[in-house]
């Protein structure tokens, strides 16, 4: 296998974690959504942790965009 091949396959395989942090990402919402639907005076108080959910999971999806990043150009 020539070692080009060898990165697009790595790459590849590396970004498999995106898919991860969109099934994260839509859970999250969906479940602050589902919530300020049951009880609206939440809303504030659980936005903030909704956002922090967010930002973890996709900094799972930016590490995987980075390890592929690396894998193909490094």
């Amino acid at each position: 296998m020539e070692i080009d091949a060898a990165k697009a396959l790595g790459a590849g395989l590396a970004v498999i974690g995106v898919i991860g942090s969109g099934i994260g990402i839509g859970t999250i919402f969906g479940a602050y959504i589902n919530a300020v639907g049951r009880n609206p005076s939440m809303q504030k108080p659980l936005f903030g942790t909704t956002l922090l959910g967010f930002a973890l999971v996709e900094a799972v999806a930016l590490f995987a965009l980075l390890i592929s990043l690396i894998l193909l150009f490094g």
